[in-house]
């Protein structure tokens, strides 16, 4: 009887393979479909360079529909993770989009390449973010992605300052969960000498360090995968760094998800040449200051037609302008695109209270 079980068993595993190969191969048949599809479109377009027909709203609208399509077992991630793959492969087939990014390889900025326009781009690793505006504004770069903020650590001021003097363009934007981990050649806590990371990831992580390692130097560096080089190299040196760094460098993950915060989040902007169309549901970025009205009500006068036209604010900052000691400008963050009533209105409204008014892009929200 139990032969006879293992028999039936293994017949009834066998079909499911074969069913398992038999979709795979229909699976593979319209991925080639569609790759030639995309082909087609860019030729019509008079070019096949990625960057010529990249169209960041319409990866938004696909990855919108295959969030409302997906009834499981696969989560929203994870289908978005691979309907993303499969239009990176398709937009690459002649040239791929070249992305610019705070490097070296393994650091978060990387990760956020890969998340938001797949692993079929040409990453170009830079060393600051300045670096990663020059390479784009020369062509050398398609798009940048550059940290903005971290949901524990708030703006990451130096990306906002680029825009004061930079043309570029926000195009999109990409929301990383962050894992910091502790990481090294060592196997054990009392052989740390030292923390080396990132100062962002060390202030992301300064509870859990003060209560287990309130005695080991920390040490901030350019980057993670900086410090991770370093735990590499060095006797006693371990790193805060995500999962990559920790497979780039061959290190031990000592301690897994070290952060305080158990949502800790970086939102990333992705930089471009050029402005693009509404995707449905878009945020717009501004960069205003009113120095014909500084005093009283200055920052209601420039605000008050987002509230007329019931526009939701969801961020504002205020930076030296670098224009004269102690005048400011605003970067503001409002739902919304640009080309669209209500907000079109209520731009033409804001402008009239400014003395600077650019709109910095409109752009898909992150998607998951």
């Amino acid at each position: 009887m139990g032969k006879q079980q293992d028999t039936n068993d293994s017949e009834a595993l066998g079909d499911l393979r074969d069913q398992i190969d038999s979709i795979d191969s229909e699976i593979q048949t319209l991925i080639a479909a569609r790759a030639r599809t995309a082909k087609e479109i860019g030729e019509r377009k008079g070019s096949i360079a990625a960057v010529d027909f990249y169209r960041p709203e319409r990866e938004a609208q696909v990855l919108r529909k295959v969030i409302e399509r997906n009834a499981g077992p696969l989560s929203d991630e994870e289908m978005v993770r691979v309907f993303r793959e499969v239009m990176s492969a398709c937009l690459a087939q002649e040239e791929p989009l070249k992305v610019a990014y705070l490097g070296p390889e393994g650091t978060f900025t990387h990760q956020a390449v890969t998340k938001h326009f797949g692993h079929s781009v040409k990453a170009l690793s830079v060393a600051t973010i300045n670096e990663i505006f020059q390479e784009v504004e020369a062509g050398s770069a398609d798009f940048g992605i550059a940290p903005v903020e971290n949901s524990t650590e708030g703006t990451v001021n130096h990306t906002l300052d680029m825009f004061l003097t930079s043309p570029l363009k926000i195009c999109g934007e990409a929301e990383l969960r962050i894992h910091q981990h502790l990481m090294g050649r060592m196997s054990e806590l009392g052989q740390i000498e030292r923390i080396c990371s990132h100062s962002q990831s060390l202030a992301q992580c300064r509870s859990w360090l003060a209560q287990y390692l309130p005695r080991v130097e920390l040490i901030p560096v350019s980057s993670n995968a900086e410090a991770a080089r370093r735990a590499r190299d060095e006797d006693g040196t371990a790193a805060l760094a995500g999962d990559a760094a920790a497979d780039v460098y061959s290190l031990n993950i000592l301690f897994r998800d070290v952060e305080d915060q158990g949502d800790n989040t970086t939102r990333f902007l992705v930089i471009g040449r050029k402005l693009f169309p509404p995707s449905g549901q878009d945020k717009t970025s501004l960069l205003l200051s009113s120095g014909r009205e500084q005093g009283p009500g200055m920052l209601l006068s420039l605000l008050e037609p987002l509230a007329k036209y019931g526009i939701n604010m969801t961020r504002i900052e205020s930076r030296p302008s670098r224009r004269k000691k102690w005048d400011y400008v605003f970067f503001v963050d409002v739902d919304g695109h640009a080309d669209e009533v209500p907000l079109k209105d209520a731009l033409e409204e804001v402008k009239a209270h400014t003395d600077l008014f650019r709109v910095l892009g409109s752009y898909p929200k992150a998607v998951l």
